[in-house]
């Protein structure tokens, strides 16, 4: 007699069809299009398009956006984190939470555009002093900051909370600075989810 697998999760089959099918459509069927248009192109052609002053520049300016943020998300969500795991305060709870809003926003792209812009609530701040945030390399910073900073502050988070104190505490007791009882106890082991 055979058995009827009941499945634990009901629709599972139907959920999984949607998923794949959006997944296709936002992200392979692009990536199939790119790789069929570049196999179309000679090696020759290929490096010419790729080499191209403004694809270069835009080359340029992803990466050197991108390092920016990261420095600085690197820093400010270990802030974070410290701040979350070691202290109590009032308020803690939500903004332990507020640290997901760049994933409830679904257009965070057109969120911070706005916000950015001339006329938005930061941009017109900025605009007083001459500095201009939306669509540019600072504007690319910061979106990469507001958007990259929960990674950080979720990647550490969980290091922090099972770290073990002990090794701080034999630290200070032989003596050891604050400083150095960072550098040599506490970042060894928070290097890994930082970089």
């Amino acid at each position: 007699m055979k058995k009827s697998k009941k499945r634990v999760i009901p629709g599972f089959g139907l959920t999984m069809g949607v998923t794949i099918t959006m997944l296709s459509i936002i992200v392979l069927i692009p990536l199939a299009s790119l790789v069929v248009y570049s196999s179309q192109l000679g090696l020759k052609e290929f490096f010419e398009v790729i080499t191209r002053k403004r694809v270069l520049s835009s080359f340029y300016v992803s990466f050197i956006t991108a390092f920016g943020a990261s420095l600085v998300n690197a820093v400010m969500g270990l802030i974070l984190a410290w701040v979350l795991v070691r202290y109590e305060f009032p308020g803690k709870r939500i903004m332990d939470g507020m640290i997901e809003l760049p994933f409830a926003l679904l257009t965070a792209g057109i969120s911070l555009t706005s916000l950015t812009a001339d006329q938005g609530l930061i941009g017109s701040f900025f605009a007083k002093f001459g500095i201009k945030i939306a669509y540019t390399k600072l504007g690319i910073t910061f979106a990469l900051i507001f958007v990259g900073i929960p990674f950080v502050a979720r990647a550490v988070q969980p290091v922090l909370e099972k770290l073990d104190g002990s090794y701080e505490e034999a630290a200070r007791v032989m003596g050891a600075k604050p400083g150095l009882i960072f550098r040599r106890v506490i970042l060894p082991e928070l290097l890994p989810p930082l970089l």
